[in-house]
């Protein structure tokens, strides 16, 4: 059983999921893969307390406060390889940004290997399910390019902006790339 609620934020309703323990999915109301890993069935229970830590976590995010990702208990579905892209984006400060490219040179270093796919890093990054916690929308293209994030390229830029994030260098790529 997954356990979800509801939250009210200031880019639009966002669902929370929980196993019981930990936060397991953060998604913007109408994302790419929305709620992609609920496989099971679920229950609304806003009191369920990794839910409400989301809640509160979210609410000082959203007062321009800066709480620590540690603080709260997340248990993100993935392979090793996604996992542990989505811990190179926990690393990412506030206000700042990571190309693709900087975090395939990190996991190719951290595996071994001589090089890795940004291609493949995308891909991981475009499946996180904690959305804005593990802050898959502080990742550009190499070029500067804003592109692709699962809530939408608006939602992207509204939260890099909100982080105070120097979006000078950063441009917004043309229609039929991946917004």
């Amino acid at each position: 059983m997954m356990y979800v609620a509801r939250y009210a934020s200031p880019l639009g309703g966002i669902m929370l999921a929980s196993d019981g323990d930990s936060l397991v999915g953060l998604w913007l109301e109408g994302q790419k893969y929305f709620a992609a890993s609920l496989q099971e069935g679920t229950e609304e229970k806003p009191d369920l307390p990794a839910l409400v830590a989301a809640r509160q976590w979210l609410d000082a995010y959203f007062r321009g406060e800066r709480p620590a990702i540690a603080d709260l208990p997340l248990a993100p579905k993935g392979g090793s390889f996604r996992r542990a892209v989505w811990d190179i984006l926990c690393e990412i400060p506030y206000g700042k940004v990571f190309t693709y490219g900087e975090i395939a040179k990190r996991i190719a270093a951290q595996t071994g290997k001589a090089t890795m796919s940004a291609q493949a890093v995308g891909g991981a990054v475009g499946h996180n399910p904690i959305s804005i916690i593990i802050p898959c929308h502080r990742v550009v293209g190499t070029n500067g390019s804003l592109t692709g994030y699962a809530g939408g390229i608006d939602k992207k830029i509204k939260l890099l902006q909100h982080e105070g994030a120097d979006l000078s260098r950063l441009w917004l790529p043309g229609q039929g790339t991946a917004l």
